[in-house]
């Protein structure tokens, strides 16, 4: 017998059981947010970068664009931060397709090219600069 055959397949509650836990953690945070308002002070600690620069960082308004989201206010979302908005769909995306493979007993290999990662960090950064400019507020949270 070769080393094939003495594979054990795991079954596919057990394939699920970390995409599940990932999922009831996002779950969660997102539970907890919809729960706890972010516009109202004293719950969340502020930006710091915020606080003491006047800038907002690209991670500025993104409790509030969760909260809104929670609650299904999807231009309110989007208002308060674009990004993490758009963030959100990429994250349900990302984990239907690991459930996918998971069921199928594939692993999910995410090997993502140097030139995506130089791309997201641009777009983070040109977020960051545009909502900081008089023209971009439009993106302020």
């Amino acid at each position: 017998m070769n080393a094939e055959s003495h594979r054990v397949t795991r079954s596919v509650p057990s394939r699920l059981a970390v995409p599940a836990g990932v999922l009831a953690a996002v779950g969660a945070a997102f539970a907890y947010v919809g729960t706890v308002d972010p516009n109202q002070p004293g719950h969340y600690p502020v930006c710091p970068l915020l606080r003491y620069t006047g800038l907002y960082c690209p991670g500025c308004g993104g409790l509030r664009s969760a909260h809104a989201f929670v609650h299904g206010d999807v231009l309110t979302a989007l208002h308060a931060n674009a990004l993490a908005t758009l963030g959100y769909l990429g994250f349900a995306v990302l984990w239907t397709v690991w459930v996918v493979h998971a069921v199928r007993g594939r692993p999910l290999r995410i090997d993502p090219r140097p030139g995506l990662m130089w791309g997201l960090g641009a777009l983070l950064l040109v977020f960051s600069v545009v909502r900081n400019l008089p023209f971009g507020g439009w993106l302020h949270p």
